[in-house]
Formats: structure tokens, C-alpha cells, sequence
């Protein structure tokens, strides 16, 4: 375990928990507004959209998240309610209703003076950290003077229990392969690409860090000394350089080399949202069938009693500013982003 560093949040009390998350539609009419909301500014094509469209109307134009999430409160207040603790837990997005602004503005009619905000991203970068602090930070402009304070809790891509999770979903996958091939099975983590360019905003390759060593935390308690780290979903022109290999790519690398059965990990997501049913349960899977390779995925944390329990600990730890929880890191420790009141990660930060 290491020590809360001197400059971050502040220990007190903590009224209320705000889970902010990124949001999904919830019926047809609303995946394309929603795709939208979440390209505005960045100049994707329409034809774009559209396919990506398909991805949701393909299961009804439904995102799991937003009941995955719901699931999650639930766990969350059914978890708080035995520790014994008075803590209501809010519901808010940065692309689809609930907005976090809606949400922040009933947290203050509410008289919520000072939450704790738990985002579903483990990790540090713009996308898995800062982005969500500026989500922080619009909403409590919006709630106005009265707003209450909001700490962002810290990035949990170490913490044990999400560790135990990733390990336990990867032994379930293990057990759905058959047995001829189970022992030899090649394990694959796959998490979110993205731009290079992205990759060190917050940090030389924050990110990128953070998910390996998360990796192999995870491979290491699910007892697998060999693995690969890939990625996938990447979108954009095909000039601009992401983060590579492709976990499709890859796939068809391990068939070239014989491979006959597959465990894919998708360590960088908590949730069993739409890139992980599509790319993986539908696109991957379909590859890995034509090629003839067994193929398993693990499961993501989402609504389990653990991940509400890992929760409400990292609201203890800071609402008491007791040291942080962590499991040991092969190799160097990855830099952390800070976390107090809507400001925003440096590269210097160790939050």
C-alpha cells in the first residue's frame, strides 16, 4: 500500500456518492442524437455515424450501459445500507440523459454540500480521467454558486478487487472452452485504442502504462505467465496513428500461427457496454469462429457485489484519508492523475 500523496483531497465528510458515466441510448429514435452529442465538434462523416449506428439498432438501439449502471447503484445502496452508512447515490452522463448537469443541479436542491464522484473508467489519460473532470467542472458551473463540491475518486486500475474480478471472469471464460484445447489457450487483453497523439496529453503514455501494468496484475493472479495486450475500436481516419495491434489483427496472427483457441480479456472496460458486446461477443467472435479458433471472453466487473464493495472503499478512503489500496505493480509504478474538485490532470500530478 502507498500513501495519499500530500497534495491531493482533502479527507472529510462525504454526503453523497455521484456515479458519472458516459451515457447510451435506451431506444432507436435515440442513437443517432446520442452519436451526435458525442462526435459534436470532432468532424466525423455521416456515413460514420451510421455505421456505427447499426452496432446499437442491431440490439434494439439499447446501450447496455445505462442498465448496467442502474444495476450498479443498486449494488452500490444495497452495499452502503450494510455498512450501515447514510450516503444516497446519484446518476449522471456526459452524452445522454441523465446529463450530469441535470444531476448535480438536484444534488444541490437536494442540499448536497460535498460528494465524492466515482467515474467508470479505472484509468488516468484525457479520455479515462480528464475528460471526466471536465464533465466535473461544466456541472457544477451549471448548478451555479450552491453547487456542492465534488471530488473525483481516484483512478482504481490497481485496485485489488478489480484485479480479483478481471482474474475470476478469466478462469469462468477458461472453463467455457473445451477441454483439448483449454491448457494451451492463448489470453489476450484488449482495451479502447486510441489516437498516439491523445496518448500522451496527460502524461508520456499514462495510459498505456496504466493498462499493461493492470495486465499483469490480473495475469498474474489468474496464473498466466504468458499473455498479449492489444487494442480495438479505433475510429478516424486510417492516417492518424493509434495505438496498435488491432485485436483483430492480432487474432489473425495467432491463426497464421496455429493457434486454436483464444481468451480474450477486455481488461480496459468495467462495463459490458456496446464496443465490447459488438467488436468482441459479435465481430471478433464471428472472425475467431471462421478461422476455427475457440474462442471465450471474459466478463467486465459490471453491476458485481465486488465492484460496488471496491466502490464504497475508495469513498472511505477518502472521505478518511486513509492509504491507498493497491496491488503490487510489476515493475515501475504508473503516474496517477489528480483528482480534487473539477481540476484538471497535469503531467507532474501523482493523484
Amino acid at each position: 500500500m502507498s500513501q495519499r500523496p500530500s497534495h491531493g483531497p482533502t479527507p472529510g465528510p462525504i454526503e453523497a456518492l455521484l456515479l458519472l458515466s458516459f451515457g447510451g441510448p435506451e431506444g432507436p429514435e435515440q442513437v443517432m442524437p446520442f452519436l451526435e452529442n458525442v462526435t459534436r465538434g470532432r468532424g466525423i462523416p455521416a456515413e460514420r455515424l451510421a455505421a456505427v449506428a447499426e452496432h446499437y439498432l442491431h440490439f434494439g438501439g439499447v446501450s447496455p450501459i445505462n442498465g448496467i449502471n442502474r444495476d450498479l447503484i443498486a449494488a452500490i445502496e444495497a452495499e452502503v445500507a450494510c455498512r450501515g452508512i447514510e450516503m444516497p447515490v446519484y446518476f449522471g452522463n456526459r452524452n445522454w440523459e441523465p446529463y450530469v448537469e441535470d444531476t448535480v443541479s438536484r444534488m444541490r436542491d437536494n442540499g448536497i454540500r460535498r460528494a465524492a464522484v466515482f467515474s467508470t473508467s479505472a484509468w488516468g489519460g484525457y479520455s479515462g480521467c480528464a475528460q471526466y473532470q471536465e464533465d466535473i467542472k461544466r456541472a457544477r458551473a451549471s448548478a451555479g454558486p450552491r453547487a456542492p463540491e465534488l471530488t473525483k475518486l481516484r483512478q482504481y486500475f490497481d485496485h485489488p478487487l478489480l484485479v480479483e474480478m478481471f482474474a475470476d471472469a478469466i478462469r469462468a471464460a477458461a472453463a467455457e472452452l473445451p477441454q483439448s484445447v483449454r491448457d494451451d489457450a492463448r489470453l489476450v487483453f484488449t482495451a479502447h485504442s486510441i489516437p498516439l497523439r491523445a496518448a500522451s496529453r496527460c502524461g508520456p503514455d499514462l495510459y498505456e502504462r496504466q493498462v499493461r501494468c493492470t495486465a499483469a496484475l490480473v495475469a498474474g493472479a489468474a496464473g498466466y505467465r504468458e499473455y498479449d495486450q492489444v487494442w480495438q475500436s479505433r475510429s478516424g481516419p486510417p492516417q492518424v496513428p493509434w495505438l496498435e495491434p488491432d485485436v483483430g489483427d492480432h487474432l489473425a496472427t495467432l491463426a497464421a500461427a496455429g493457434t486454436e483457441a483464444v481468451i480474450v480479456c477486455p481488461v480496459g472496460f468495467v462495463a459490458d457496454h456496446i464496443e465490447v458486446v459488438w467488436d468482441l461477443d459479435n465481430e471478433l467472435a464471428q472472425q475467431a469462429a471462421e478461422a476455427g479458433i475457440a474462442y471465450a471472453r471474459a466478463s467486465t466487473p459490471n453491476a458485481q457485489p465486488r465492484f460496488a464493495r471496491m466502490i464504497v472503499d475508495l469513498v472511505d478512503e477518502l472521505s478518511s484519508g486513509l492509504p491507498a489500496v493497491r496491488a503490487g505493480h510489476p515493475g515501475a509504478v504508473p503516474g496517477y492523475g489528480c483528482t480534487v474538485n473539477g481540476q484538471l490532470c497535469t503531467p507532474a500530478c501523482s493523484g
